[in-house]
């Protein structure tokens, strides 16, 4: 397996401070930065795809994974939650830092 593709997106969730929220905004975000079909321009299914999305966020145990990966029409994604992100407490917001790596 190779790495062709990193992206990087950030996603907020003001006044709820839903982390689930803004951890499937913030893999949008970095997903929408690419439109490019590299699975294709390899001789690859789409569905052939290994994805790895690192999220950071202030409370991992708050993220419900299936949420996020629902993001993903095709390939195989994994969801790894790390510390990071932001809290501003007021307004009540949070902050996620996601990347996603693409291999075939």
């Amino acid at each position: 397996m190779q790495k062709l593709l990193v992206e990087f997106g950030m996603g907020t969730s003001l006044r709820r401070g839903d982390y689930t929220q803004a951890a499937v905004r913030g893999v949008k975000d970095a997903l929408w930065h690419n439109s490019i079909n590299l699975a294709e321009l390899f001789g690859f299914e789409k569905t052939d795809m290994k994805i790895i999305v690192d999220v950071g966020v202030q409370r991992p145990e708050a993220v419900d994974v299936a949420e996020v990966l629902k993001v993903f029409p095709y390939g195989q994604a994994e969801v790894r939650l790390h510390a990071g992100g932001l809290d501003v407490p007021h307004p009540r917001a949070v902050a996620t830092q996601p990347s996603w790596r693409m291999w075939l």
